[in-house]
């Protein structure tokens, strides 16, 4: 019988000196588009697809991560006095349940799948889910849900894809693929960051995987791989060929790449913008704005 996918793994150990000096006491993963963190972007999308125990695995500095999903009795309480109901709803978006939540520590980044890795004992002999909080995806369907149903139709290994320019295919894990039902491809090869000649399609691979125990198995064989990390995508490349496969997973929406600062900013703008309390002001702000009055006051800082 196929088991459910029910855990989800959330590595979140790196230490983002994209964005320094904020994350020299905030974590990436709680600097927020609009007034939600990237986190909860990313648990909000693991609860509509099913999944009811979160493994985050962290480092040094973490604190304030966990701290974020502790519950805030004195706030709560203070909201509730003052009649705001709205805000305390809010808040409960963040409650986790007791024992629903976990945390193991990457002592040494040695890539992503040895931080997949680092959950193993947690995660089992079940099937589970990796999601980059990073990777946000605006509009549609969840991602994840659909990638498990997919999961439980085929009993495969199933990663998120998405078509990126031929001269970006190098920053990606790569898909090549003999199957296409427009929604759904069969992996026949799967390469980290090939060269752009050498890639075999420019269908990449981003931050939402639902996986077998046995990518578990070939991760503990710690090979290295591209930057002479532990790779994920190889240790799922090793599937392609087995019983269940490997199956990429075209998404509905726009996937933004909140690990840079362009597609950090451009979250922000989108996700204000979807907001009936803000899409009218910041409209009229976008239209309105002077960029080379902006561009002479980035030159005196």
């Amino acid at each position: 019988m196929k088991r459910k996918v029910t855990k989800a793994v959330f590595p979140v150990a790196g230490m983002g000196t994209r964005f320094l000096p904020a994350t020299k006491s905030i974590p990436k993963e709680i600097m927020t588009l609009v007034d939600r963190p990237l986190i909860q972007y990313a648990i909000d999308e693991a609860r509509e697809a099913g999944i009811r125990d979160f493994i985050f695995v962290t480092a040094r500095g973490k604190q304030s991560l966990e701290d974020y999903f502790d519950s805030a009795p004195e706030l709560e309480k203070s909201l509730r006095q003052k009649g705001k109901k709205d805000l305390l709803q809010e808040l409960k978006r963040t409650d986790m349940d007791s024992g629903a939540i976990a945390y193991v520590r990457q002592k040494e980044a040695l890539g992503l799948g040895h931080a997949v890795w680092c959950a193993r004992r947690l995660i089992g002999n079940e099937p589970f889910a990796v999601v980059l909080p990073d990777d946000v995806i605006h509009g549609g369907r969840a991602c994840l849900a659909d990638m498990v149903e997919t999961h439980r139709e085929t009993g495969g290994n199933v990663v998120a894809t998405m078509e990126v320019p031929k001269e970006k295919v190098s920053s990606y894990g790569v898909l090549g693929f003999d199957e296409d039902d427009g929604s759904r491809v069969r992996a026949t090869s799967m390469v980290e960051k090939p060269a752009a000649e050498d890639a075999p399609s420019n269908l990449a691979v981003i931050g939402r995987y639902v996986l077998t125990p046995q990518v578990l198995q070939n991760l503990n064989r710690k090979e290295r791989g591209a930057g002479n990390e532990i790779q994920l995508t190889d240790a799922i490349a090793k599937e392609i060929d087995g019983e269940t496969g490997v199956y990429g997973q075209r998404f509905e929406g726009q996937r933004y790449d909140c690990g840079s600062k362009a597609g950090y900013l451009q979250a922000t703008i989108a996700f204000g913008l979807a907001r009936d309390d803000l899409r009218a002001e910041l409209s009229d702000f976008i239209a309105n704005l002077d960029l080379s009055a902006g561009a002479d006051a980035a030159a005196d800082i």
